[in-house]
């Protein structure tokens, strides 16, 4: 066994075993730590297997930006364990039934004539590295596709802000454009009173 061999199937067997204990761990914050350890084992796995743009988009969207959120609403939310510990242990037969069931699937059509008799065409060499290849057929033939792509979810997003904005009456707001056009007379008032400490005085002592 290589030193690369050996470095693969250690990072395989790290997630799974953090795969199975998200899964399995009682404690919601414990299940998301584990699920950023299955995220950074693949990510090192993808990059073993010279997927290097695969490993680094995962690192960066899922483990830097998804499962931060995911531990922000975890810690804001207040969950009770009890219940999740009961439905875990209610549904725990009919999950070991559909994961084996679909396993013994996967082996199956794996081991299969017609799986295993496919030709597997050999990669032409690349003359630069993974991420500079993709990136070249991207912004090049795939150019328009991926541009009505990213409107597409820019329109998604801005339907999605306008669907869920809410217009409430008696709701105390700031407006920015006030407060940068305000002067120093808007904010200050300056009032001409006259004294009345001494005729108070006088009117003590008459009495």
């Amino acid at each position: 066994m290589t030193f690369e061999q050996f470095i693969f199937y250690l990072f395989s067997a790290v997630t799974l075993f953090s795969a199975v204990g998200v899964v399995t761990a009682r404690n919601p914050v414990y299940a998301a730590l584990l699920l950023i350890l299955a995220f950074f084992s693949s990510a090192a796995t993808w990059v073993l297997l010279e997927a290097e743009f695969l490993g680094v988009v995962l690192v960066l969207v899922y483990v830097g930006a998804v499962m931060v959120l995911f531990l922000f609403v975890i810690m804001m939310l207040d969950i009770k364990l009890d219940p999740l510990r009961e439905g875990f242990i209610r549904y725990l037969p009919v999950g070991l039934v559909v994961a084996i069931a679909v396993a013994a699937e996967m082996i199956l059509v794996m081991k299969s004539k017609s799986f295993s008799d496919v030709p597997i065409p050999e990669a032409a060499p690349l003359s630069s590295s993974n991420t500079e290849a993709l990136g070249e057929i991207l912004y090049t033939e795939y150019v328009y596709p991926f541009e009505i792509a990213a409107v597409i979810l820019v329109v998604a997003i801005i339907a999605a802000i306008a669907l869920t904005l809410r217009r409430r009456k008696g709701v105390k707001k700031q407006d920015p454009g006030k407060q940068v056009r305000t002067q120093r007379a808007d904010r200050v008032k300056l009032i001409k009173m006259k004294a009345e400490v001494k005729t108070k005085m006088k009117a003590e002592k008459g009495r």
